[in-house]
């Protein structure tokens, strides 16, 4: 029989093991201000996929995760066929352009896939946001020559947007270039100053940040 306290370490241990499970899956605070406008797979396999697929055929979403399960085991023609389904059922996918051009340059089409990622740079050229969207798909595929191309052409769009410098700022932080980062978040900062993780990055640089102080607040006179 276990007595009181033996049940109660029980318990305290259980409660770390929870509290460690959660910590380690918090995403970085770089991972929460950049991320929120991806497209994250779910994990779902082919079987699944097909499933959903049967339901409902006009399902980019489903048809962007097939393809990706065929190329990640080389499966490229079938891979090909669903990311031209999911972009012929939503041709603003990112995820999927960028699912395209690295399915090229993965069998060995380099040429092939700079043309793609080209035309679909080409269309977005003077939307700032898409463009972000795009660098940031490219990416999570590991294509970080497009990211950039991306990156620079939303900067020749928004030299000024605090979000797109904000952008710009995390995607080299990620990539532990300090310098380049703590130059285009201060100047996100010094556009938008009331940025909580712009701030905390630049502290975390070494950069002493001052944010503006909250409006006074303002009681009502009762009648």
């Amino acid at each position: 029989m276990r007595t009181p306290a033996a049940r109660g370490s029980r318990v305290f241990l259980l409660v770390c093991s929870v509290v460690i499970l959660v910590a380690g899956c918090q995403p970085t605070s770089t991972q929460s201000s950049v991320d929120s406008t991806g497209v994250i797979p779910s994990g779902r396999g082919e079987r699944e996929l097909l499933a959903e697929i049967g339901k409902k055929f006009e399902n980019p979403q489903a048809h962007y995760e097939l393809g990706r399960v065929y190329a990640q085991s080389g499966q490229w023609t079938k891979a090909e066929y669903h990311y031209n389904m999911a972009l012929g059922f939503d041709p603003a996918l990112r995820a999927a352009q960028a699912g395209v051009v690295k399915l090229f340059i993965d069998q060995g089409q380099k040429a092939k896939g700079e043309q793609y990622a080209s035309a679909y740079i080409q269309q977005i050229s003077t939307n700032d946001q898409e463009l972000l969207r795009l660098a940031w798909e490219f990416e999570r595929v590991g294509l970080d020559e497009h990211a950039l191309r991306c990156f620079r052409q939303a900067l020749l769009v928004g030299p000024d947007s605090y979000d797109v410098n904000k952008q710009v700022g995390f995607y080299y932080l990620g990539k532990n270039d300090t310098a380049k980062a703590r130059q285009y978040l201060s100047r996100s900062f010094e556009l938008n100053p009331r940025q909580p993780d712009v701030s905390g990055a630049l502290g975390r640089l070494g950069v002493v940040v001052e944010s503006p102080e909250a409006p006074p607040m303002t009681m009502e006179k009762k009648q």
